[in-house]
């Protein structure tokens, strides 16, 4: 087939393939399938690991260097900004750094107004805590807004541990150099070791096309769970870098329009290929789908897309694998300016999410966080053991709005922070004595670095323990300059990490419990919409836009009902529709699959009508 490289070389010729590496399997022992999360070579894991455990170590250094203080904020502030391409990691270094000359004056104000004022201090604390907690929930600041809290909050926190005639020139740069080194090494290191965004995007879309190559041979238990976990995360992150790809100016106009409807086409196909699979499709002896499939990822792969890929024989009766040669033939080719446009569904938002004055969840969840600060705070103060102050550092990271988020990450928490706490203490006894230079203290931080970048890039459903393994680790092991062997801190760091764990979530349970049930009624309604709209649409190119749009539907669907299902015996009582929702959505799943087959269009036509009547 002929290709086109999107950066204007030559064509390639056929190169050679490697197949995408399964994930987990829901049905395997829980041993065996948190073995499997861990392990599973994802696309793509691997280097972003790499690069993200490199760019914590290099701020490690900075911070060695500089002899900043309690160098595991910025690690870990590192690790929870750190973007798997170039573009994204400069335009959050830059904003962040921006961001921090606000939060300076703000704090250049406090601590000069609750200086020897024990009382305004604790004002202080609480409508801080207050603010961030609210601009978390209720604004697009939300990836940044607790970081931002956390180092405020913790700067008047330990304010009052320098000397009186330094403290404010001390903290305001203290707090300066937590944002400003990592903002610093995302601005420098990105463009250096990360690669563009149309890259990563184009890896993306070939992984899903080895996918489906996968799933019409012989596939097993791994890799149909991979490959029904890729097809829900639709084509938004792939638009977003491409999104990315246009900022960056390095690409022309028409090499992103083919990119933006092969990322299209890759989710359309990939649910084609799953719904040949379900019905027992075969491909013919020659397997002509399987090696078209795989000779495209290998061009998408090598920065290129295909062009005039021929039209594959499909068997007779199986119409699920004849619409899929239709997407392949038609794979790259973009939308005509004439063509038929679907309207957004959503309205364009502002800073602030459209409910964020009328809804008092999101009042509830700041004054819930503010709680959990507070009660952190004055435990650690009455007891005078400031060693556990990561108690307060713990509270903004682990505040999660609904009951349900609290209960299934709270065993990824503990075990994270226990695994992190494990590791650091037993670095402090067996390795850090026999360290005698900055560089082997450096491959400690990277290897572990490393391991807990691996975990927190892997499956959604174990990435959230591979952050507390960061927090843990480096706020055992990154106290003054160089390493430790200060058993007593460690030991208190993680008696304050597992203290904020269990207030945060007491807090949070305890008062105002937020119940993912309410979300799953406006996600349902949001998901039948957009698939009425893909089974009515008719030009082609815009169907397979909608079916992407459908899969992140299906999955905010299915989380928000497997975060409801997670909550307690008497919330679930409460919850009258929660097994209703449960079978409507598998079924939702498969009309999504069948409304891209015309011979199946008006069967799944009556299945939504079904849906809905079920509901009123």
């Amino acid at each position: 087939m002929p290709t086109r490289n999107c950066y204007g070389l030559e064509p390639q010729p056929q190169w050679k393939y490697a197949m995408a590496q399964p994930a987990t399997d829901t049905g395997k022992s829980t041993l065996a399938r948190i073995w499997w999360l861990i392990r599973a070579p994802l696309p793509g894991r691997g280097s972003h690991s790499l690069r993200m455990a490199a760019a914590c170590t290099m701020v490690v250094l900075i911070g060695e260097i500089w002899q900043i203080p309690d160098v595991a904020v910025p690690a870990l502030c590192t690790m929870a900004l750190w973007q798997k391409d170039r573009t994204t990691n400069m335009l959050a270094g830059v904003a962040v750094n921006l961001l921090i000359v606000a939060i300076l004056a703000l704090l250049f104000v406090l601590i000069h107004l609750t200086l020897d004022h024990p009382f305004g201090q604790v004002v202080a604390i609480m409508l801080l805590s207050f603010c961030f907690f609210f601009l978390g929930s209720a604004s697009k600041l939300k990836p940044v807004a607790y970081l931002l809290g956390l180092i405020v909050v913790f700067a008047l926190v330990v304010a009052d541990l320098v000397p009186i005639g330094e403290i404010a020139t001390r903290v305001l740069l203290y707090a300066d150099l937590f944002i400003l080194v990592p903002g610093a090494v995302m601005i420098v290191c990105g463009p250096l070791i990360c690669p563009s965004p149309a890259t990563l995007m184009m890896r993306e879309i070939a992984a899903r096309l080895r996918l489906c190559a996968t799933l019409l041979e012989q596939p097993d238990s791994d890799h149909l769970d991979y490959a029904r976990a890729t097809l829900r995360e639709g084509a938004g992150g792939m638009l977003r870098l491409l999104k990315m790809a246009k900022l960056e100016k390095v690409l022309h106009k028409d090499p992103l329009a083919h990119l933006e409807q092969s990322a299209y086409s890759s989710v359309a196909a990939l649910a084609l290929a799953h719904a040949a699979f379900r019905d027992g499709e075969k491909q013919l002896e020659n397997m002509e789908f399987s090696q078209t499939l795989r000779d495209m990822a290998e061009i998408f792969s090598h920065n290129g897309y295909p062009q005039d890929i021929p039209h594959l024989n499909a068997p007779d009766h199986a119409p699920a694998l004849a619409q899929l040669a239709n997407v392949l033939h038609g794979f790259t080719d973009p939308p005509s300016p004439s063509a038929q446009t679907v309207p957004s569904l959503e309205p364009k938002s502002g800073f602030f999410t459209p409910d964020a004055f009328s809804n008092p969840e999101h009042v509830r969840f700041a004054v819930k966080g503010t709680a959990a600060v507070m009660i952190s705070y004055f435990i650690f103060t009455i007891l005078n053991w400031p060693g556990i102050h990561t108690c307060i550092i713990t509270c903004f990271i682990v505040a999660l709005p609904t009951v349900g988020e609290m209960t299934t990450k709270l065993r990824l928490r503990i075990s994270g922070a226990l695994v992190g706490g494990a590791i650091g203490i037993a670095s402090i006894i067996f390795v850090m004595p026999h360290l005698y230079n900055i560089a082997a203290f450096l491959l400690l931080i990277f290897v572990v670095s490393l391991f807990a970048s691996w975990v927190k890039n892997g499956d959604e459903r174990i990435a959230y323990a591979g952050f507390q393994i960061g927090l843990a680790f480096f706020l055992s092991d990154l106290k003054g300059y160089g390493p430790t062997t200060d058993m007593t801190t460690a030991r208190d760091r993680i008696i304050g990490i597992l203290l904020g764990n269990f207030i945060t979530y007491a807090v949070f349970v305890t008062f105002w419990p937020s119940s993912a049930y309410a979300p799953i009624a406006r996600h349902f309604r949001t998901l039948l919409d957009v698939l009425k709209k893909q089974i009515t649409i008719t030009d082609p190119t815009e169907q397979t836009r909608l079916a992407a749009t459908v899969q992140e539907n299906l999955f905010s669907a299915e989380r928000t009902l497997e975060l409801a299902e997670a909550e307690p015996a008497h919330m679930r009582a409460r919850m009258p529709l929660l097994h209703t929702y449960a079978i409507l959505t598998r079924q939702a799943a498969i009309v999504a699959e069948n409304g891209l087959i015309p011979s199946r269009r008006q069967a799944a036509q009556q299945h939504i009508q079904d849906m809905e009547q079920a509901l009123t």
